[in-house]
């Protein structure tokens, strides 16, 4: 997505333009224009000079967004300290207007008698004061009579249009008090005086300011979060060149370059750690207060802090390729998006100023024609002009975007796009994938069982040793254990693998085996007792695996991916909130099912291969909206098929670029947070929307006269300041996301919808030897189909391979019988 600067834009009706200017150019495919951050993101081949072009043509300024440096200043806030300049300037010059035109005239005040016996002296001074305050506010004149002769009116034009309309009234007052001043008609000439509207113009001016002056500010807090992770890029780095430790920006640390950091300061750039010991706050990063340990080999990001100790390390990535950059530019492209929700305030603030102003001179005609003198259609013409904001309606959606993106960030949670923050909060299901999302993904060995006369110990010294030249990852986790336990591994030799049954080595002489259930069966007699208490760890989601000297058992070692801490009580957060909780996996159906029931979840689907994963998103999307949470790479075609995909930090590169929310943390537990904030976030936008059309719908038929039967009638400079309060009020209502607990379920309990259980589905593949045509394929097919509880068989007699989707738990002795009943061999 290319990123642009805006300039120029002044409220939705501005955005709005430029948008619809950008979108008609040949090669763009998509445009959302910010006018929280006064930046445009662009999708497609269009040049960049094309592009500018078009936005200049709207009338708008552009440029490419540059650098980190730039993309910090265009979040900085420098609209407000201009806006208050302006506000002081037109809040001391209306004072002083204030006293001649009412204070004096409606309160008698006293002034000079030069002054207070002079008419048309106190009018020119009006005159002068509220022309020096148009001047101050000029930009409000600029901005809107260059938007209404293109043809493209916004906010401006109506502040202008009014504030000019109560000028020129007046301008035409003073002619007419003049001319009777040079008749002798003094009376006359001061009954004028008293039906002048300059305060009215300076007074707009000067609330619209002090609404802008408020919305600047406010929407300058929006994008704290952002500013806040745009400082944390450090600006310096110690790097080692020919042996010496020099200062170098930054900007300048390559791939590969040798750098240090001292205690208490910034890490500059993504790394690996070479020498040194310390802990790093990555609080920033994460949301995770305590300092994490840092030793040889570990990694450390830019913008995390070295709390003590000094670390050398080697720069792994730099500038836009660190995390912390990746994390700026994602919730940056997240606020420069727009989502579904914003488009019905997208199209009205589109029209809503042409309609406006034909509103205002509807008004003027009909109290015209029902004899109203000018003072009145004119107070009622600009009272509608004044009130009218289409900002409330532009703002609505893409504050709290911002806000809930930046809540996110700094809790570890990154949204890709506003749709993700939006539709996230709509699912009401939740499919988990079990390896590395469930569980840790890391294998480790949870039970010891060795036979009579055995020891534990000598059980673990001989597996170990006979899995230290595999690369198994049960194989790992056994030998990882017996290096923790401090426990002597042997030398091995002839050593062998069956491939998907097990292990074969000699030691000392000796004949050593290691592996299945199936494998060990040939090589030993299992007693009746270890052959139960393998079935037990099984049907607790462990994998045995036996081990034998010289044909004797020596043991089980049970291995197990353990289940993390957070599973169980973010499934059954989940839960409360009436969301439909699912867990994929392509292990067995008693492993899966072991921990599906531990952790909770409403269903479990085993023994799926990749492709199934996708099918299974595909099959619960026709029940309702669907989050699919994974981490690894044969997750990211469901990750992407689902409504919206969710990746464990931890996880692949692949998956998290598939995704459309990253938890930073690998928590499962944000994972419910993530669900609640972008519940609040929807719940926001529904508010501010409420009270930007109620706020519209009821204030302009008030200032139109709609009400004048009832009594109720509105003053233009009322208008001026509820219009100036309700931009401030929605940008105020989205801040309040700031206070949102993400940890508390609270009120987003909720009792969860019928989803249909998915039946459970499971394949099986078998190495079949023997197949030589499509014929032969064709009747192992039929054969297998016609058993009960299978859904299909697909076989390949150039892969030798029979794949058997189950519908219900078939044993394997019968499906390897069937197929050999067919005269082919099972491997």
């Amino acid at each position: 997505m290319k990123q642009f600067n805006i300039t120029g834009m002044s409220c939705a009706a501005c955005s709005a333009r430029v948008e619809k200017a950008v979108s008609a150019l040949q090669g763009v495919r998509s445009c959302s224009v910010s006018l929280l951050t006064n930046s445009m993101g662009v999708e497609g081949n269009a040049t960049d000079d094309d592009i500018i072009k078009a936005v200049e043509a709207a009338g708008y300024g552009a440029s490419p967004k540059g650098e980190r440096k730039e993309k910090s200043e265009a979040v900085s806030d420098k609209e407000t300290p201009a806006l208050i300049r302006r506000l002081v300037s037109s809040v001391v010059l209306l004072l002083v207007l204030m006293y001649f035109s009412m204070g004096h005239i409606m309160w008698g005040f006293p002034l000079p008698s030069v002054l207070s016996e002079n008419a048309m002296a106190q009018a020119l001074i009006q005159l002068l004061l509220t022309g020096a305050v148009m001047v101050i506010n000029q930009r409000f004149f600029i901005s809107g009579f260059t938007a209404l002769f293109r043809r493209a009116p916004n906010m401006d034009s109506l502040v202008a249009l009014g504030s000019s309309a109560s000028f020129i009234y007046s301008v035409c007052q003073l002619f007419l008090m003049s001319a009777r001043m040079t008749g002798g008609d003094a009376d006359g000439a001061l009954h004028l005086l008293h039906g002048l509207y300059f305060e009215s113009a300076a007074m707009i001016l000067t609330l619209i300011t002090v609404g802008k002056m408020l919305e600047s500010r406010s929407k300058g807090k929006t994008t704290a979060a952002l500013s806040a992770l745009m400082s944390l890029a450090p600006k310096r780095a110690r790097v080692i060149r020919d042996g010496k430790e020099i200062e170098i920006s930054a900007e300048d640390v390559k791939v590969g370059d040798i750098f240090v950091v001292y205690p208490g300061e910034s890490i500059p750039t993504d790394g690996v750690v070479i020498e040194g010991v310390s802990a790093v706050n990555e609080s920033a990063l994460t949301g995770e207060s305590v300092p994490v340990d840092k030793s040889e080999g570990a990694s450390v990001a830019s913008g995390t802090i070295n709390s003590f100790g000094f670390l050398r390390c080697r720069a792994t990535r730099v500038g836009e390729d660190t995390a912390l950059a990746q994390i700026i530019k994602t919730v940056t492209e997240a606020a420069a998006t727009k989502a579904p929700i914003a488009k019905v305030a997208d199209k009205v603030s589109g029209v809503f100023v042409p309609v406006v102003i034909g509103i205002a001179a509807v008004t003027a005609i009909v109290w015209a024609i029902l004899g109203y003198d000018a003072s009145f259609v004119l107070s009622r013409a600009v009272s509608v002009l004044v009130i009218s904001c289409p900002c409330a309606l532009g703002l609505a959606t893409p504050v709290a975007i911002m806000v809930g993106s930046g809540v996110g960030a700094k809790n570890g949670i990154l949204f890709k796009s506003a749709i993700s923050l939006e539709e996230t909060g709509r699912a009401n299901i939740v499919i988990l994938d079990k390896t590395g999302t469930v569980t840790s993904g890391k294998m480790t060995v949870t039970d010891i069982l060795p036979s009579k006369d055995e020891s534990e110990e000598a059980l673990l010294a001989l597996a170990a040793s006979l899995e230290k030249k595999s690369e198994h990852p049960l194989g790992i986790a056994v030998v990882e254990y017996a290096r923790e336990k401090g426990i002597e591994l042997s030398e091995v030799t002839d050593f062998m693998t069956v491939t998907g049954s097990g292990l074969y080595a000699k030691l000392d002489g000796e004949e050593i085996c290691g592996g299945s259930l199936k494998y060990i069966e040939e090589k030993s007699e299992l007693p009746e007792d270890m052959r139960n208490k393998a079935y037990r760890l099984a049907e607790n989601g462990k994998t045995p695996m036996f081990f034998t000297r010289s044909g004797k058992l020596m043991g089980i070692i049970a291995v197990s991916d353990t289940i993390r801490e957070d599973s169980a009580e973010a499934v059954s957060e989940l839960k409360a909130m009436g969301i439909h909780v699912v867990m994929l996996t392509g292990d067995n159906e008693r492993t899966a099912n072991a921990v599906g029931e531990k952790v909770g979840v409403d269903d479990v689907i085993a023994g799926v291969l990749p492709g199934g994963k996708e099918e299974a998103v595909r099959r619960y999307a026709e029940q309702g909206k669907v989050i699919m949470v994974g981490d690894g790479i044969n997750d990211a075609p469901a990750l992407t098929r689902a409504d919206v995909g969710i990746a464990i930090g931890a996880g692949t590169d692949v998956a998290i670029d598939a995704a459309d929310v990253v938890l930073v943390k690998s928590r499962l537990k944000d994972l419910t947070a993530t669900v609640r904030l972008s519940k609040a976030t929807l719940r926001n936008i529904h508010e501010n929307l409420f009270w930007a059309f109620i706020y519209n719908a009821i204030g302009i038929p008030l200032a139109a006269g709609a009400f004048i039967p009832l009594g109720l009638t509105l003053d233009p400079m009322f208008g001026a300041a509820a219009m100036s309060l309700s931009s401030f009020c929605v940008v105020s209502n989205a801040l309040r996301l700031n206070l949102f607990k993400l940890y508390d379920i609270g009120k987003f309990r909720k009792k969860a919808k019928g989803i249909k259980t998915e039946d459970k589905i499971m394949e099986k593949t078998f190495k079949v030897d023997g197949m030589m045509c499509a014929h032969c394929e064709a009747h192992v097919k039929k054969a297998l189909e016609a058993i009960d509880g299978v859904e299909s068989a697909v076989a390949s007699h150039e892969q030798k391979t029979v794949v058997v989707t189950l519908g219900a738990d078939v044993p394997d002795d019968v499906l390897k019988k069937t197929i050999e009943d067919e005269g082919y061999t099972v491997l």
